[in-house]
């Protein structure tokens, strides 16, 4: 029987892992996106290990979540509102949302018991 060694240049650690840089794992996620697969079988037709894919995914979410993504908390700032009799506030969401009424704190409220 023949076989044959084919070095494809992957790097690898001690145990013999391949280690991928940061723009193939980016691209990995960006396949695993589009692929419509379980997390399972896509780890498995790229040669990933099923807990590699998972944690990467998990990595993404935090760094999405803490850098300012769609996911992130809204920003408030405090503000004096003049009172009037007929005005109208209103709070546009990011998600197209918008909420109008004439009292800051219940509008505030309402804000914070949407985004729990």
């Amino acid at each position: 029987m023949d076989l044959e060694l084919v070095d494809t240049g992957a790097k690898r650690d001690s145990r013999g892992r391949r280690i991928e840089s940061r723009e193939e794992r980016e691209r990995l996620l960006e396949s695993y996106d589009g692929s419509g697969l379980t997390q399972k079988a896509f780890a498995r037709r790229e040669g990933v290990a099923y807990n590699t894919l998972v944690y990467w995914l998990k990595q993404r979410r935090e760094r999405s979540q803490a850098g300012g993504g769609v996911e992130s908390k809204p920003l408030f700032h405090e503000m004096t509102v003049p009172s009037c009799g007929a005005s109208l506030l209103e709070v546009c969401l990011p998600e197209g949302l918008i909420l109008r009424g004439g009292d800051a704190q219940s509008l505030a409220a309402l804000v914070k018991a949407l985004r729990c």
